[in-house]
């Protein structure tokens, strides 16, 4: 019988980025003359860990990449990281469902008329 789950597969874009930002952080490590098990006790996570995201894995998670970096003193660099401002396609989305042009102005309703 077939298995009906299928593997997620990792976009080659995605996991190319993933593998610049291991080698990054563990460019950050050696520059700061750090083992994997001072950065990791540093971080409060396992040595695996953090070979794991040195490495690249996908499956590594998100708040552990921020711990890390954080760890490194480079969690300011997370700024621009889906910055709304940034997001040329969203925007133009965004303004492609506004109106057209601007509504007929309403009368004001006096209700304390006497």
């Amino acid at each position: 019988m077939p298995n009906k789950m299928s593997k997620f597969d990792t976009p080659q874009r995605v996991v190319e980025q993933l593998a610049l930002l291991g080698q990054r952080i563990r460019i950050a490590r050696i520059r700061r003359g750090w083992s994997v098990a001072d950065l990791a006790s540093k971080a409060g996570i396992n040595r695996n860990t953090l070979t794991a995201l040195e490495l690249g894995k996908a499956g590594t998670a998100v708040g552990v990449c921020f711990t890390v970096l954080w760890a490194l003193g480079l969690d300011q660099t997370l700024n621009g990281v889906a910055e709304p401002d940034a997001d040329l396609h969203g925007k133009a989305l965004e303004a492609a469902r506004r109106p057209s042009r601007a509504g007929k102005p309403r009368k004001a309703r006096d209700d304390y008329d006497f």
